[in-house]
């Protein structure tokens, strides 16, 4: 399936195996730093070290940063769409939902990609496949959501819609970034850094406001997981994912997409506690199905095979995903 050479492609495969652990874990990490920070005080540290993190590897590497005004435009709206608001999104969910099944509404991604892709790029057009894997992927987050119990307070309806909005965010943003940013001819860990490092310094400016609650303690388990998040979550799990895709293609590397969220469960359940009722693993299970049929991997049909473009959406085009 994977075709490259020997010790390149372990190579890669250890790579893939830190980026399903670095964004299914990113959830359990949110959820450790909610124990003495706020969600926008979480959101600052992630993306000041997710900063840190892209910015050394841009010294390192000698990758030269955008200097198009027009582009640092495009990349603000980016860092928005991809940093700012779904990371405060799936910060303050957490807040009333278990980590896991953040995770697990984060695996919607590649789907909602999908649409604002054929909303907003000539090349993309819905299929059979593609129209099966939504209807699946929509059954997947009825059956998540579980409105046969009730869709009151108690079941938490609002925060799994945060989260479902910051999903939209990022699908939104991947087809933004392919439309206004994508072949202009700079790296992406430049471009990664300079997102980032937007979405740090409006994080800062909106420190004030959004980010001022008195800390009343630090624990060192609270700093590592920040460090982990910002620096891992946010800053070399992108360069594994660009490392991957390039190997493999944007479909291969979609298949992270399969294994984050059941990363992010078994940690909320194992390391948490957290209580997993029987319809969010079903419902993981036809989201997951979902993004296989957008793929057109049910029944053994590749997209190459029928001559449709692939379904990138899964394969992150730059840092966040959250997750």
């Amino acid at each position: 399936m994977f075709r490259t050479p020997g010790g390149a492609r372990a190579g890669i495969v250890v790579q893939f195996a830190l980026l399903a652990v670095a964004w299914g874990s990113s959830f359990l990490l949110i959820k450790i730093g909610l124990d003495d920070l706020s969600p926008a005080q979480v959101v600052l540290a992630r993306l000041l070290f997710g900063a840190l993190a892209l910015g050394a590897l841009v010294v390192i590497t000698r990758r030269p940063v955008p200097r198009d005004p027009r582009v640092w435009g495009h990349l603000t709206v980016v860092a928005m769409l991809l940093c700012v608001v779904p990371f405060a999104l799936f910060a303050w969910a957490e807040q009333r939902i278990s980590s896991g099944l953040a995770s697990i509404l984060n695996a919607t991604t590649p789907l909602i990609t999908m649409l604002f892709a054929t909303a907003m790029l000539a090349g993309e057009r819905m299929n059979r496949d593609r129209t099966s894997g939504l209807v699946l992927g929509f059954a997947g987050v009825v059956a998540i959501i579980g409105p046969w119990r009730g869709l009151g307070e108690h079941n938490d309806l609002l925060p799994q819609l945060a989260c479902l909005g910051a999903t939209a965010c990022y699908g939104l943003a991947f087809a933004y970034l392919r439309r206004f940013v994508s072949g202009r001819g700079h790296s992406a860990p430049a471009l990664a850094f300079v997102q980032v490092l937007i979405g740090a310094v409006i994080m800062v400016i909106a420190a004030p406001w959004v980010a001022s609650e008195p800390v009343d303690r630090l624990s060192g388990v609270v700093i590592i997981s920040m460090v982990v998040l910002g620096a891992f979550g946010t800053g070399m799990a992108y360069v594994w994912n660009n490392n991957i895709v390039a190997a493999w293609g944007a479909a291969n590397a979609a298949a992270v997409t399969y294994l984050s969220p059941v990363v992010g469960v078994l940690l909320g359940v194992v390391l948490m506690g957290e209580p997993l009722t029987w319809n969010q693993p079903v419902g993981a299970a036809l989201v997951l199905l979902g993004i296989m049929a957008a793929h057109g991997r049910l029944g053994g049909i590749s997209h190459r095979q029928r001559g449709t473009p692939e379904v990138s959406g899964g394969s992150r085009a730059a840092p966040g995903r959250h997750r």
